[in-house]
């Protein structure tokens, strides 16, 4: 039985159907204090619980999911399509937590195993107090590119090159680089692609996470000449007005996945959560 979460109905629909297993009709309510309550109306021997903490109501709501499940199934799997606070990884000053840790013990109280999907590090899988496994859906990215010519794939750095070559692999073809910052003074740091030439190409630019847009602008502005821009992100959280900044960035298209669900979900990552259970 797959239990979604209100923000990660698409996923846990296409989780099901990959499945074949059915898909519990969870209904909601609310206090008149404005409290959440959750129902699940029905599981088997095992309830999958699929949601994305993409806001602290998406948390406890996903604590509530799991506790409910828990009456009725003998295992419980929760599937974080994104995990929200999982780039606080460690304290960046002295007196802050490691939110990340915080969160992944909270969630491993109501649950059996636990997998995420492409988190910003994956050390944080052992933060949790039970089974955590990723499963990597970047290369679902290349479903919904166009035909490219002599194609580019650029990470933002060299720590997520990995995820330009998945999505290259998956593609077909095409050269990897990957932005490296060249710092001329204090306040004068120039980014630019490493090595490869981006004049007249199209070139795809991969990341995990797409939160502000900030990163992607100020790197597309350092491209010479592409031929096109595309954007492509296994998490498009696009908050505020990043969408904005990018199409003024002369992007031609972005693509996600629908871990988080946006207008630009243009392909499911439940293929690969589905070979991972």
């Amino acid at each position: 039985m797959i239990v979604p979460g209100s923000a990660s109905q698409e996923v846990a629909a296409a989780l099901a159907s990959e499945l074949d297993e059915p898909l519990a009709a969870v209904e909601y309510d609310w206090f008149a204090d404005g409290e959440t309550l959750v129902r699940v109306p029905d599981a088997d021997d095992r309830a999958i619980v699929v949601a994305s903490t993409v806001s602290d109501s998406a948390h406890v709501e996903l604590l509530q999911l799991q506790d409910a499940a828990r009456q009725r199934a003998d295992e419980v799997v929760t599937v974080l399509p994104y995990m929200g606070y999982g780039r606080q990884d460690e304290a960046f000053e002295p007196g802050e937590p490691v939110s990340a840790r915080a969160m992944a013990r909270a969630i491993s109280t109501g649950t059996d195993r636990v997998m995420t999907v492409n988190p910003h590090e994956a050390s944080i899988a052992d933060f949790f107090e039970v089974p955590c496994a990723t499963v990597d859906a970047a290369g679902r990215l290349a479903d919904p590119l166009p035909d490219l010519s002599d194609p580019l794939f650029l990470s933002p750095d060299a720590g997520a090159i990995d995820l330009a070559e998945t999505v290259r692999d998956a593609y077909g073809g095409g050269a990897v680089d990957y932005f490296e910052k060249v710092r001329h003074s204090d306040t004068d740091v120039e980014i630019r692609p490493n090595d490869a030439s981006t004049a007249g190409r199209d070139v795809v630019l991969v990341d995990d996470i797409v939160a502000t847009g900030s990163t992607m602008s100020t790197a597309i502005d350092q491209l010479s000449a592409p031929e096109r821009v595309f954007v492509t992100c296994v998490h498009p959280m696009l908050a505020a007005n990043a969408r904005t900044k990018l199409a003024t960035a002369g992007v031609e298209a972005v693509y996600g996945t629908d871990t988080i669900e946006r207008a630009v979900s243009a392909v499911s990552a439940a293929p690969a959560i589905a070979e991972s259970l």
